[in-house]
């Protein structure tokens, strides 16, 4: 399919800015150029409450972003995960999303800073990940939340983190999560897959930039192979929590992503797959301008309701 006009304008607009490659930057800089880049915040929607904390995490404390619906207590609660590659985000980073996520599905939205690559290497991210879940569940009553309605969220490396946290829930027996929303997720360390082939670069996330991204989180390439690197090569997929799997079609991780979705349901695991043509990665982060982001949103809120 064309690009999606909304998409095509955007790219457009990068390549005019002449940026820098990733590559070229360490990620100081890295993280300078996307905060540059993300500006700041329009008029944000408006909730019962926001509160950032800090909750204990395994090795010093995880600052999180508590977003609290209009609404009679207690509420569903989601937990989140930014993207960025696991080197770049932060709690501002998808912070309209989850002002939209909460307000749409009436829940509450738990949106973690999980340590970030190089300073802090795999597997740091995605134990502060399962600490943080684990601390939504233990402390469900403080912040007015349901403990038996737990879903974890997260788009891109967030995507990767969320189904990593499901994994290691199943495998350690704890918490018990109603549902996963993966959004254009990472499922694999690896370069081959034919969306990588075809849109390796022009449209976004690039294979270079993905690469560079790779390189920083990971100690050595054999922890690519630790399935909480990479989901996709976990040897057992059963009895993990149901999942939707947000793709978008002209993105280096499409294919990764729907072989995940694939593996789940072969494993018996209730799977929904929504592919968005014409669009790019992290279209759901650019919502404010791209309106296939919005009806992703939309999408995700209401499989939500239904869930919880």
């Amino acid at each position: 399919m064309p690009l999606d006009r909304q998409v095509e304008e955007f790219l457009r607009l990068i390549a005019q800015m002449e940026l820098p490659r990733l590559s070229t930057l360490d990620p100081v800089q890295a993280r300078e150029l996307a905060a540059k880049l993300r500006g700041k915040p329009l008029r944000p929607l408006a909730l019962a409450r926001v509160e950032n904390r800090t909750i204990p995490g395994p090795d010093g404390e995880i600052p999180i972003r508590i977003y609290v619906p209009n609404g009679r207590a207690p509420f569903p609660v989601v937990v989140f995960f930014h993207g960025g590659g696991w080197v770049l985000g932060n709690l501002d980073a998808m912070d309209s999303t989850c002002r939209s996520l909460a307000k749409d599905v009436g829940c509450i939205v738990v949106s973690v800073d999980y340590r970030l690559a190089p300073e802090h290497k795999f597997p740091a991210a995605v134990e502060d990940a399962y600490a943080a879940t684990m601390w939504v569940a233990n402390n469900a009553g403080v912040i007015n939340a349901d403990r038996d309605r737990i879903a974890v969220v997260g788009d891109s490396a967030g995507g990767n983190l969320a189904a990593a946290v499901a994994l290691m829930a199943r495998d350690r027996g704890q918490p018990a999560l109603t549902y996963q929303v993966l959004i254009y997720p990472v499922t694999q360390y690896g370069f081959d897959t034919k969306s990588y082939r075809e849109y390796a670069e022009g449209f976004g996330l690039s294979k270079e930039e993905m690469i560079w991204f790779w390189q920083h989180y990971l100690a050595n390439a054999t922890d690519g192979q630790n399935p909480y690197a990479s989901p996709l090569l976990t040897k057992d997929l059963s009895n993990l929590p149901p999942a939707l799997i947000i793709t978008a079609e002209c993105d280096i991780l499409r294919d990764e992503a729907q072989a995940y979705a694939v593996r789940l349901q072969s494993a018996g695991v209730s799977v929904q797959l929504k592919q968005y043509d014409g669009t790019i990665h992290g279209f759901v982060g650019m919502a404010q301008v791209i309106d296939a982001g919005k009806k992703a949103i939309a999408d995700i809120a209401a499989q939500l309701r239904l869930v919880f």
